[in-house]
C-alpha cells in the first residue's frame, strides 16, 4: 500500500506526528496518548482474553480499519466545528494516538 492523498492517514500523520516529538519531555502525554491508543485498538479489534482474564495475543492493528475509525472520527469534529486549540484536548490527544498507530505498525509504508 503506498500512502496516497485519499488516505485519511497522511493527513493526520502531517499534521499529529510531530506531537510525538513532545514524548522525552512530557511523560504525562506519553501516558494520555498510551490510553487512548488502546482505547482505539479496542474500537478496532476486541481484546481476545485468556481464560484468566489476561490479554491472550498482542493485536495488530490494520490500515483500512484505522482509516475507517479515522474518517468517522473527523468527520464527528467536523460536524461539531472543532477547531485544534493550544495544547491538547481530547481530539487532539486521540489524534496523536493514532499517529503513535500508524508509527507503530508501520500503516503508511509502500
Amino acid at each position: 500500500m503506498n500512502d496516497s492523498p485519499d488516505c485519511p492517514l497522511v493527513g493526520v500523520a502531517a499534521t499529529y506526528m510531530p506531537r510525538l516529538s513532545e514524548f522525552p519531555f512530557e511523560p504525562g502525554l506519553v501516558a494520555a496518548v498510551d490510553q487512548h491508543a488502546a482505547a482505539v485498538c479496542d474500537a478496532l479489534i476486541p481484546s481476545p482474553r485468556r481464560p484468566d482474564g489476561a490479554s491472550a495475543l498482542r493485536r495488530t492493528v490494520r490500515r483500512q480499519d484505522l482509516s475507517d475509525y479515522v474518517l468517522g472520527f473527523t468527520e464527528s469534529l467536523s460536524e461539531a466545528d472543532w477547531v485544534e486549540p493550544v495544547g491538547h484536548d481530547f481530539a487532539t490527544l486521540r489524534l496523536t494516538a493514532v499517529c503513535w498507530l500508524i508509527r507503530e505498525y508501520d500503516l503508511l509504508a509502500a
